[in-house]
């Protein structure tokens, strides 16, 4: 039977990391905490459910999950952000398989929390993501801070019944600020990867990301969470090209 590493990363997460800890119960073999020396109370909650609690500097997303997966001591690794858990029905498919995984990674569909309404439009459901593979046919890669778990040529992929329950965020305020931080870190990303941006290109981002998802996607159907959503993701993916735009300004001199 092959045993399970659950791997998260942290950094402050004191509000959720209880509850996707709770639901590894029975699952998880083995938890790998890899924390970017939190200030709050993470550390201890961790140690309560005799989580390996290791600190590593941040060095982007994709970088921390690289390096918190090669603490792990088995193979199969079932990867969660701190204000995830699994819900039951994920947490049966998950056992239904470990005797006899058939695949080299399984997706899941995470159901996204906002507010205090899970979405069901938006494009935010099914949202789907890679989290339980066998770590030596893959990495994570991307452009931070939109890490995925890339497995290798002709690896074969199943899908899990059952939903990663996403708490996402709790107010519109926190969603603004965490859109701040990701667009300065997805620009950064972007200028390195010798991405540009034109005059236009941050208005036309952001224009189509609230159309796409407003009304495209169905955003509107989501109430007054779903226009806050789209909004706010919107105005996220105008800040990224702005950034990157200024990024270039500063770095080559465009004008």
């Amino acid at each position: 039977m092959p045993l399970i590493s659950a791997v998260i990363i942290t950094w402050n997460e004191e509000k959720f990391i209880g509850q996707c800890l709770e639901s590894l119960k029975g699952i998880a073999d083995e938890i790998i905490i890899l924390d970017s020396f939190s200030d709050d109370s993470t550390e201890q909650i961790c140690r309560k459910y005799n989580a390996r609690f290791e600190k590593h500097a941040f060095e982007g997303y994709i970088e921390q999950k690289n390096f918190a997966a090669g603490l792990a001591s088995n193979n199969w690794i079932l990867s969660l952000d701190a204000d995830e858990a699994l819900s039951d029905e994920l947490k049966k498919s998950i056992s239904a398989i470990r005797d006899n995984p058939g695949m080299d990674g399984y997706f899941v569909n995470r159901r996204n929390n906002y507010c205090g309404r899970w979405l069901r439009f938006s494009g935010w459901y099914p949202d789907r993501h890679l989290r339980f593979f066998n770590s030596q046919k893959g990495s994570w890669a991307g452009l931070n801070p939109h890490d995925k778990f890339i497995l290798e040529k002709g690896c074969r992929t199943g899908k899990l019944k059952g939903d990663l329950l996403h708490l996402f965020y709790s107010s519109a305020e926190e969603h603004l600020e965490k859109m701040d931080r990701f667009s300065s870190i997805a620009a950064s990303s972007y200028n390195k990867a010798g991405m540009t941006a034109g005059k236009l290109t941050p208005l036309i981002h952001g224009t189509w990301s609230f159309i796409r998802s407003y009304f495209l996607r169905g955003g509107f159907l989501d109430g007054r969470e779903g226009f806050d959503m789209c909004r706010i993701s919107a105005r996220g993916s105008y800040l990224k090209y702005r950034k990157l735009r200024q990024l270039q300004t500063d770095n080559k001199g465009i004008k």
